[in-house]
């Protein structure tokens, strides 16, 4: 037997350190060639390590959480006498291989469902239930049981939770993700399987990877941007007309929520209002107006909040936006979004749909200089002008507009102007297809 140390190769140009995002052995482990290590998390991209060779995993660099440098030793194995005689070349192989980032792929592997001859609460079918199962399983294979597929992380989360993964359904071709898993834990509490008064146990979890990232970015914002938030009503009620009329009968085309329609809006107020599609750089004292529009779309995740981003937003048109929004949001659920998908934005878009409350203070994309976020629509009675000159009350559906500055960058005046505008052209909305 002989020890092998897998140096932490590099990653990608100018990348001199990663951190620890995920574990997948532990000290005692057996690994097979080619097995997953661990999930690294640079600046650029989440790559995934996988061993050069078989043994059993002696050392790990460190915890979840933790940063190691580029050429630093990430993993000790211990390897039969055959192939550490050729450790050596193994480990230049490693080092001298593609230093291109590759997207984390997710192991699939397939849950165990409950016997179907068995009530749901049985005793042998609660022991036959994933979530109840016990025992470390051995990385790098794969239980052939079929009708559930899940991610190693998923089932882990689902076994933790209690949750028999054969109840849960899948969004994406059969393959149970997070977001699905919260989908369910969210019914189920909505039909009251919660018990009501019941305590549950402390939780401590570590804020690393993707969750670090997100804290660190938001204090940033906070910390360097003088925010000021500016909020409008607007009338949608031809709005939302023209979106039905433009979804009917055009079931070749994807269908169009507010977004699109939105998005259109903003990229027709921008050339009047140049200052609000603008990076800031503080450090250099230098503020660029963009002529093109890149928009990010703050965008909701298991790991947490992304912001995908449509390049040349103002050069598409409804249907192309409407296309470009589901497959960012998918790429960016599903951990496939490029590098760059995610940068590059010169201004942000958030939307929480019907969840979208009355107003909001979004928080600025730092170094973007602005951030609307649209409201949920609410009906009201309304006083309307009729042709004669009167009034008459009208049911409509309003919806507020949210939007957040840079007081360093924006004025008040400003960001008034282009909330206006953007007003104008959605209460009148043959203007936003208009040119």
């Amino acid at each position: 037997m002989a020890r092998f140390t897998f140096n932490l190769p590099d990653i990608g140009e100018g990348i001199t350190e990663a951190e620890i995002v995920a574990w997948h052995v532990r000290p005692g482990d057996m690994v097979a060639e080619d097995g997953r290590l661990a999930d690294l998390m640079t600046d650029k991209a989440t790559v995934e390590m996988e061993s050069p060779v078989a043994g059993r995993v002696l050392e790990v660099a460190g915890e979840e959480g933790e940063v190691i440098a580029i050429g630093a030793a990430l993993v000790v194995i211990e390897t039969a006498g055959e192939v550490a005689a050729g450790s050596s070349q193994i480990a230049e192989a490693a080092e001298a291989s593609d230093p291109t980032p590759q997207p984390a792929r997710a192991e699939l592997v397939e849950a165990p469902s409950p016997r179907s001859d068995l009530p749901p609460d049985s005793p042998q079918a609660e022991r036959d239930s994933p979530a109840t199962s016990s025992g470390r399983e051995g990385y790098g294979k794969s239980r052939e049981i079929p009708k559930v597929l899940a991610s190693p992380a998923v089932r882990q989360r689902a076994r933790d939770l209690g949750v028999d993964l054969a109840r849960v359904r899948p969004t994406e071709h059969g393959r149970i993700r997070h977001a699905d898993l919260d989908a369910f834990l969210a019914y189920n509490a909505d039909q009251g399987f919660a018990i009501a008064g019941q305590s549950r146990a402390d939780e401590t979890i570590k804020v690393i990877g993707l969750r670090r990232r997100i804290a660190e970015n938001m204090a940033a914002a906070k910390r360097h941007i003088p925010h000021f938030t500016y909020v409008e009503e607007c009338d949608v009620t031809e709005l939302e007309t023209l979106r039905a009329q433009l979804n009917s009968g055009h079931a070749d085309r994807p269908r169009l929520t507010l977004l699109p329609l939105l998005i259109t809006a903003m990229c027709r107020a921008v050339p009047r209002f140049p200052m609000l599609n603008a990076r800031f750089d503080d450090q250099a004292n230098l503020v660029t107006r963009h002529g093109a529009v890149h928009m990010g779309l703050a965008t909701m995740t298991a790991g947490g909040l992304m912001a995908p981003v449509i390049h040349d937003a103002q050069a598409r048109n409804l249907w192309q936006l409407a296309r470009e929004i589901t497959r960012l949001a998918e790429a960016a659920r599903g951990g496939s979004a490029r590098v760059e998908e995610l940068s590059g934005s010169t201004m942000t878009i958030s939307s929480l749909g019907p969840l979208g409350g009355i107003a909001s203070t979004p928080v600025i994309n730092r170094p973007e200089v602005a951030i609307l976020a649209p409201n949920r629509i609410v009906e009201r009675p309304v006083f309307v002008a009729d042709s004669v000159g009167g009034e008459r009350i009208e049911k409509r559906k309003l919806m507020n507009l949210s939007l957040s500055c840079d007081h360093r960058v924006v004025d008040g005046y400003d960001a008034a102007g282009f909330v206006q505008e953007i007003k104008r052209l959605i209460e009148a909305p043959a203007l936003i297809l208009a040119g």
